[in-house]
């Protein structure tokens, strides 16, 4: 995660010249790596993903992105500022330190200046929740505000927080791991090696997993948008595992909006938008939980920008970055 001041890049627009620049994005997943081409206008001008569910090593994860990079870079003559990079895992000074649990390898990688090297560019990397967090902040739900608290609900759940305009990670960039609130100390185990964490009750991989013992079918054939159809429909056992993800989900956001009091606490994801019941279920489960006082002035709106916020929270950190403007705007 990012632990120094995060700034609006237009404040750094100082030339004509900066109007033909762009930033690269990549959004690095266990499913896909995506990568778009931004220019400073925020406009995805060309983009594409890379499978990378069968890659098998480090190694390989690394490759996919240099070459990402490169199809990107060699479809436009423009200035191409940087390279931002949205990576799952604990990441300070562009060195992932943890790697996500569903990416193989990347202990104390330093991926900044692996990429940086390989490709000539200046790179900034951060954990792929707080890139989709500027994103938002920049672009989407969460515009218009200083203080706002994220969470992304996938295989896993992701989290970040702004305060007052900036990127917080805690000290060292180590905190902010919103999954792993703990909601019973003697739960079931959780990826990060605990037991009883938020993400081990109310991860779209959980719902799946309750669902698939519920009815005896293959979870392969499953994902969140097939048993939020069911549920919608009314299918009972769709119903039961729907509403015990919604209570989980109430809990461990309580939890966030008495400890941040945020003016928006938004929700990305692949349900979070599914016909506006789930956000709106969340709110009223929330609201019989939490301080009153805490959510006075908050509010819990589902994510606007869905796969495209990271890419957009990538290019706006490049945008941000000064130092990069100043070794570039008087080429």
């Amino acid at each position: 995660m990012y632990g120094g001041d995060v700034f609006v890049f237009r404040v750094f627009i100082k030339s004509e010249k900066l109007t033909e620049m762009y930033a690269i994005a990549i959004d690095v997943g266990s499913t896909y790596v995506r990568c778009g081409l931004i220019n400073l206008k925020g406009e995805i001008t060309y983009s594409f993903k890379m499978p990378s569910r069968d890659v098998l090593s480090e190694g390989e994860i690394i490759a996919l992105i240099n070459a990402a990079v490169r199809k990107c870079a060699d479809v436009t003559e423009s200035k191409i500022l940087g390279v931002g990079i949205g990576f799952p895992g604990i990441v300070e000074h562009n060195v992932i330190l943890g790697g996500a649990d569903n990416l193989p390898g990347f202990s104390n990688v330093d991926l900044g200046a692996l990429i940086a090297a390989s490709t000539g560019l200046n790179v900034i990397v951060d954990n792929d929740a707080n890139m989709m967090a500027w994103g938002e902040m920049q672009f989407g739900a969460g515009r218009n505000c200083s203080d706002a608290v994220f969470l992304t609900v996938g295989t896993g759940i992701g989290g970040s927080a702004v305060i007052n305009n900036r990127l917080y990670g805690g000290y060292r960039n180590k905190g902010m791991e919103f999954g792993h609130i703990i909601i019973n100390f003697d739960g079931p185990p959780c990826s990060c090696g605990g037991r009883g964490c938020f993400e081990a009750y109310a991860s779209i991989k959980a719902l799946i997993r309750d669902y698939a013992q519920r009815t005896g079918q293959d979870i392969s054939g499953l994902n969140g948008r097939v048993i939020t159809r069911s549920y919608l429909a009314g299918e009972a056992a769709a119903v039961e595992v729907m509403e015990r993800h919604l209570d989980y989900m109430a809990i461990g956001i309580t939890s966030l909006i008495n400890i941040f009091s945020p003016q928006k606490l938004i929700i990305g994801g692949g349900v979070s938008g599914a016909d506006g019941f789930y956000v709106q279920e969340i709110n009223r489960r929330v609201a019989e939980r939490v301080m009153a006082d805490a959510f006075s002035s908050s509010v819990i709106v589902p994510a606007r920008m869905g796969n495209e916020a990271c890419l957009m929270g990538c290019a706006s950190r490049v945008f941000s970055t000064p130092m990069l403007l100043q070794s570039n705007g008087s080429n």
